[in-house]
């Protein structure tokens, strides 16, 4: 019986030396003991390790001790009670011989029930330092990206923001009406421009944004920033879940902004508490933004207020960069402007 499991081990280790040979990978096969059975020729030239030096000898003895990895060692330790499967465990160390290396091993015992002294581990050992020094890489210059953008969005902010402010003073000291309306009309204008790309500050060029949350945000910003423009309205936002790039929600916001500041110019007579609805559907891939209000809608003359002029003009040019048709219904009940996307 003894001669027989003798044999067994014996061609079970010849076996593994065939089949080890063939493997491209690092691979190493122990023993129940953890002594090296075989080695493959990647391990070897992965490694710097001797095929003289390593059959045969403990695992954790390779190479002057190199491989005795805390880590590892209760890897392995795991495995050889429990005859477990381990894949994609992660240990980095740094070797002597070689620098630092991020391995990822996977681990598997093979035995027979029959001769349980032939049990054998197989350990896979990939070298990933590459990849993961790529990642971090990846990861520091997403991170810098992400700092300059910031930085930028920033600047543009404070920009915008001295923009509006030197409207505003202007339009406060010439005499001219006319002149005053137009200065006022730019700093809305400044200010709407400003208030989508504070909106937008925490996401990257090609982001998805929530759109619910999105309006929702951009019309509160409006409600304090919003000058002269009437009383205590309210304004409500309506919004089905769903998501746009960063580029159409830019538009989107505009969009929005013009039509807001459009309602709140024209809709309501002095003193009048209005409700200015604000809402998102989607339909598959396609999606609809209406403003809708309760004002004063369309005139005695049949003059349709449609926010004409320059911000019809703004609102058209928009809906084009959307692939959006625009549709205005204005009745005694108030006006509707909806922005459709059909896929």
């Amino acid at each position: 019986m003894a001669d027989d499991v003798l044999r067994h081990v014996q061609d079970g280790h010849s076996l593994a030396h065939a089949i080890v040979d063939t493997v491209r990978e690092a691979l190493i096969v122990l023993d129940r003991d953890l002594r090296v059975v075989a080695a493959s020729r990647s391990f070897y030239q992965t490694f710097g390790a001797n095929p003289r030096d390593t059959q045969g000898q403990l695992f954790y003895d390779l190479d002057n001790g190199q491989w005795n990895i805390p880590t590892l060692r209760r890897f392995l330790e795991e495995i050889i009670p429990q005859h477990r499967a381990i894949e994609g465990y992660e240990v980095e160390h740094e070797f002597p011989t070689i620098g630092r290396r991020t391995m990822l091993l996977n681990a598997r015992q093979v035995f027979e029930e029959e001769y349980p002294d032939s049990t054998l581990l197989l350990l896979a050992i990939e070298d990933i330092t590459q990849r993961r020094d790529a990642e971090l890489e990846k990861d520091e210059l997403l991170r810098q990206k992400e700092m300059l953008l910031q930085e930028m969005q920033h600047r543009v902010a404070n920009s915008l923001q001295i923009i509006a402010s030197i409207l505003l003073l202007k339009a406060r000291t010439v005499q001219s009406e006319e002149a005053r309306q137009h200065l006022r009309d730019a700093h809305q204008r400044v200010m709407s421009v400003a208030t989508v790309q504070q909106q937008l500050q925490p996401s990257g060029l090609g982001d998805r944004i929530e759109v619910g949350p999105y309006l929702s945000k951009l019309c509160d910003s409006l409600r304090n920033s919003m000058i002269d423009l009437g009383g205590p309205h309210s304004l409500l936002v309506q919004a089905a879940i769903g998501t746009v790039e960063s580029s159409q929600a830019v538009s989107l916001g505009l969009v929005t902004t013009e039509l807001v500041i459009n309602a709140l110019k024209h809709a309501f007579p002095p003193g009048y508490e209005g409700e200015i609805v604000v809402r998102y559907d989607v339909d598959g891939a396609g999606w609809k933004l209406s403003v809708s209000d309760n004002g004063i809608g369309r005139h005695d003359d049949g003059h349709e207020r449609a926010g004409g002029g320059l911000g019809t003009s703004i609102v058209e040019a928009l809906s084009h960069q959307l692939n959006a048709r625009t549709e205005v219904s204005a009745g005694p009940q108030g006006t509707i402007v909806s922005i459709i996307h059909v896929a």
